[in-house]
């Protein structure tokens, strides 16, 4: 799997004008799942991003994580994360997993976030989706699984 993880002071997804999911102060999560990643992939890259120290302490570091800041995460679904664009002008997406189970992992990894306790909301899988945030930093970190090689 793939997330992209950014720390925001806000986020939110909207779906045809609705509101279908937010945070505050926390982490937008996109995520992609590819062949060969399983429920343990899922669960492995949701424990990496809760832990992920991204967050200031005290004295201004990158010292704390999702879990000890007690903040929120947004998960959405993000296929384009698979891009192939090593030629052309088109990006391929041959490298994301097919839709049924990129939806399963997709919903096993914010199951796994809120599992640990994190407060979770969602996009909506294969939906049109208007995603706005605020930035915080900006930090925005790429994670891949490690199962992948």
């Amino acid at each position: 799997m793939r997330a992209l993880i950014q720390r925001v002071t806000k986020a939110s997804v909207t779906v045809a004008g609705e509101v279908t999911g937010r945070t505050g102060p926390g982490l937008l999560v996109l995520v992609c799942a590819m062949p060969g990643d399983t429920d343990a992939t899922a669960d492995k890259l949701a424990q990496r991003v809760a832990k992920m120290r991204i967050f200031r302490d005290a004295e201004g570091r990158m010292n704390r994580s999702l879990l000890d800041t007690g903040g929120g995460a947004l998960v959405v679904s993000q296929f384009t994360l698979a891009a192939d664009t090593r030629s052309g002008n088109r990006p391929g997406f041959s490298g994301a997993a097919p839709p049924d189970l990129a939806q399963d992992l997709y919903l096993r990894f914010a199951s796994a976030l809120r599992d640990q306790g994190i407060a979770t909301e969602t996009g909506v899988f294969g939906a049109e989706m208007q995603v706005a945030l605020v930035n915080d930093g900006p930090v925005t970190i790429w994670l891949d699984s490690a199962e992948r090689g």
